[in-house]
């Protein structure tokens, strides 16, 4: 690991993360902050998202905040749980394999309809994106965040040059699902970081889509997913076992597998009280 490495911060306020709104149509403004943030790896698994701290980072109510979540909810970017926490999910090595999987076909499909489609300007564009990224991770001290925005960057305008909006889309809802667990290498200080092992692939990418060889950029691109892929799965970070042992899970805490709807405040369920306790106190919850 390398010792000048400044990870990200679990525990970082959503008031850094996110931009306040000042518009009057907010659902889906705030649904695209948030978005933004699962996707790009902002967020780390587990992370609980609180309705009444999103809410006052971005200066609006705790209804748009609600609405927006119900729909990550629904997404499978964001989960409920059985005691009525909003939170990232966290993911099997199951899931993890399957959607990387995917991804390779994808993301591959994308990056060889990008080089026959590439010309300078977009070039030019996918180019700026490698340089910096690969400028940020030669730093003695590589900013973990700014090299999960770089990475992602580089990829979309890869999959954006090839002009398939369906499947940009297909892939945007893989990374959706991915993103807090994808970029684990970069911002852990691992020694990917110290080999620069993601700048190897992306100059291989970058060369291959300006050659217009679609099957050297495929290989580059897998290659460069199979890596980062194997590094987390043999990192710990998954959890282990898959949906049949996560079904069990999910029973056990009362859930029964459903995804109850995001709640209308933060505070859980009140918990049983004695009669004595409950004597002469107002127990009904605090409407949003």
């Amino acid at each position: 690991m390398n010792p000048g490495f400044r990870s990200y911060t679990a525990g970082m306020p959503i008031t850094d993360l996110v931009t306040p709104l000042r518009r009057q149509t907010l659902s889906g403004d705030v649904y695209q902050q948030l978005r933004e943030l699962v996707m790009a790896g902002r967020m780390m698994p587990g992370e609980q998202v609180s309705l009444r701290s999103v809410a006052a980072a971005l200066n609006v109510s705790v209804m748009p905040v609600r609405e927006a979540m119900q729909r990550l909810v629904a997404e499978q970017a964001l989960e409920v749980t059985p005691n009525r926490a909003v939170r990232v999910p966290r993911m099997s090595a199951t899931q993890f394999l399957e959607i990387t999987t995917i991804r390779v076909d994808l993301e591959g499909l994308a990056t060889d309809h990008a080089a026959a489609r590439m010309d300078a300007a977009r070039l030019q564009v996918i180019v700026r994106w490698h340089e910096e990224f690969a400028a940020e991770m030669r730093k003695r001290r590589p900013d973990g965040t700014r090299l999960i925005d770089l990475n992602k960057e580089l990829h979309f305008a890869i999959y954006r040059a090839a002009a398939m909006p369906t499947l940009l889309h297909m892939i945007e809802s893989l990374w959706l699902r991915i993103g807090p667990i994808l970029n684990y290498d970069l911002r852990s200080g691992s020694r990917r970081i110290d080999e620069a092992v993601a700048v190897a692939h992306h100059a291989r990418l970058v060369e291959a889509l300006a050659s217009g060889d679609g099957a050297a950029a495929r290989a580059a691109l897998k290659g460069d997913i199979d890596s980062a892929a194997e590094f987390i799965v043999t990192a710990g970070v998954l959890v282990t076992g898959g949906r049949h042992e996560e079904k069990a899970a999910e029973v056990a805490d009362g859930n029964n597998g459903e995804t109850p709807s995001v709640p209308r405040n933060d505070n859980p369920p009140a918990r049983a009280e004695s009669r004595a306790t409950k004597a002469g106190r107002n127990s009904s919850p605090t409407k949003v």
